[in-house]
């Protein structure tokens, strides 16, 4: 499976997305206008580990809901993600049973390699 998660209206993503010249073939979905189910969620937490690997802390309702003083358990974070699509770390790309999470410049290298060999 080739497959990238993602937010359209994010400019990071769009940046990224680019960068990575995906191929044809990969399966694209928006987040936010076709929400993760949890089968998908399932999927994506096999190949990272962790709910917790997938969370992005750096979400807005993340400090509103003052959730960095509470104690989260795998299963609070794999609930807030499959609540909102803003706790979803992004983007999150699935190359063949490989996964890559985030934004960062070596998260998004790493990727590219496994994509274009």
């Amino acid at each position: 499976m080739q497959k990238i998660y993602h937010l359209s209206t994010c400019d990071t993503c769009k940046r990224i997305i680019n960068e990575l010249e995906l191929p044809s073939n990969f399966d694209s979905q928006d987040i936010k206008t076709a929400s993760i189910t949890e089968t998908q969620l399932e999927e994506m937490k096999e190949l990272s580990g962790s709910y917790e690997s997938l969370f992005s802390k750096r979400a807005r309702l993340y400090k509103e809901r003052d959730l960095k003083n509470k104690n989260l358990t795998e299963n609070d974070y794999k609930n807030l993600i499959l609540e909102h699509y803003t706790f979803l770390k992004r983007p999150v790309i699935i190359n063949n049973g490989e996964i890559f999470v985030g934004n960062s410049k070596k998260t998004v290298e790493n990727a590219k390699k496994a994509i274009h060999g």
